[in-house]
């Protein structure tokens, strides 16, 4: 199996296509596999990246909570890249995974020739931010103590999840299995030392206005905790688009594939034709 070094822990990888690279960063109750849909559609005029995150198998699972983290989710991009000798990508991210690639589009902008945020904010609400932790570090132990099983049925019947299962029957059931097979100890440490203590995207008010790289944002209209971070940075980042997909929720790359292509694609070639820009 291919891997790339990172701090702690070797990611596991997979690539197909050639052309332009395209890195993909998936959610948490997700992992590579998620980018299925994805890979097929672009792989015929990109190249494409998908890897799965630490505490993901086949990447390792580091045991030491030390080794957790939006730092490292950041910068295990960068890692990934650099292993492969790709110098700049357009990245998608998804949930976690977009928010690890808005702060990539902080920390390496050199890096970033486009961003596609989608799903992004939640347990950004101030308001709710100290219960929001405390909910996901006991949400965190019960999985390490219970493992996925039950769990990933109830994850997929969650407010923003419930859609999925609506639209396509066949993608839910996936989406589920797929989520009993994580590691319930990767799973605990990520959401305690990630998920549950990350940055709301509102504490990046000032870096996110200095930001100029091209961010198509995307949410469903029903992704109830993502909305208003999205309308956010859609008046806070100079250079973003947002794209809002009806009766849609968390997952909208599984729920929306069709729509999500074409509308990442459309935004891709905008950023390649120099359209994008603040000046175009």
């Amino acid at each position: 199996m291919p891997y790339a070094p990172a701090e702690g822990a070797r990611l596991y990888y997979e690539e197909t296509g050639k052309g332009h690279p395209i890195v993909f960063v998936h959610e948490y109750g997700s992992d590579h596999r998620e980018w299925e849909t994805q890979v097929r559609f672009f792989s015929r005029e990109y190249r494409c990246i998908t890897f799965a995150a630490r505490g993901y198998a086949p990447s390792e699972v580091p045991s030491d909570p030390r080794l957790y983290g939006q730092d490292f989710a950041c910068a295990d991009i960068a890692a990934v890249m650099r292993h492969l000798g790709i110098p700049s990508a357009h990245v998608v991210g998804l949930s976690m995974g977009a928010f690890a690639a808005l702060l990539f589009g902080i920390r390496h902008p050199q890096m970033a020739t486009a961003l596609v945020v989608a799903g992004v904010g939640t347990g950004s609400d101030l308001a709710e931010l100290d219960a929001f932790r405390v909910a996901q570090a006991a949400r965190a132990e019960q999985i390490r103590q219970e493992g996925w099983g039950a769990l990933a049925v109830e994850q997929g019947l969650s407010p923003t999840r419930i859609q999925l299962r609506k639209k396509d029957p066949r993608g839910w059931e996936e989406f589920v299995q797929h989520l009993r097979e994580h590691s319930a100890e990767g799973s605990g440490l990520t959401m305690r030392h990630y998920q549950g203590a990350r940055d709301p995207v509102y504490a990046w008010e000032e870096r996110l206005r200095a930001m100029r790289v091209p961010t198509l944002l995307a949410v469903g209209d029903e992704d109830a905790p993502c909305i208003e971070p999205n309308i956010f940075l859609k008046r806070t980042l100079p250079n973003a688009g947002l794209w809002m997909h009806p009766r849609t929720g968390h997952a909208i790359n599984l729920e929306e594939p069709a729509a999500f292509n074409r509308a990442v694609q459309d935004f891709f070639s905008t950023v390649e034709r120099g359209r994008w820009s603040l000046d175009a």
